[in-house]
């Protein structure tokens, strides 16, 4: 299986913008869908945002236009870019992908990162 590393979390004020990156342990796998969700406390894990290996996006409606999601597909990377970040952005994020090892699929989950938006 794959192991998926979060980095880039971190304390930052409303309004402010941090960058979060999820890195495939395996370069020899079939991504089929890499997303990033979030868990903040008391609530469910709720999908942010996510991209397709045609590239096809799709986000929650609260992050649209503030989000970006992007891949490298050759690095088996995703990436988030948040801007204009609100307290209510504050959670877990986690990332997520789906892929193919010699027919078999898999869903695999990274750890976390925490991201704190807080004057």
């Amino acid at each position: 299986q794959v192991q998926l590393v979060e980095s880039g979390g971190g304390l930052v004020q409303p309004g402010g913008s941090l960058r979060l990156s999820c890195a495939a342990s395996r370069s020899d796998i079939s991504v089929n869908i890499m997303g990033w969700y979030r868990q903040a406390p008391g609530k469910e894990r709720e999908l942010v945002a996510s991209v397709t290996s045609n590239g096809y996006t799709n986000y929650a409606d609260s992050v649209k236009a503030r989000f970006t999601i992007s891949s490298d597909k050759g690095k088996n990377m995703v990436y988030l870019q948040m801007n204009s970040l609100k307290p209510e952005d504050t959670a877990v994020y986690y990332c997520n992908a789906v892929y193919n090892i010699r027919g078999h699929l898999y869903n695999d989950w990274g750890r976390g990162t925490q991201v704190t938006v807080s004057s």
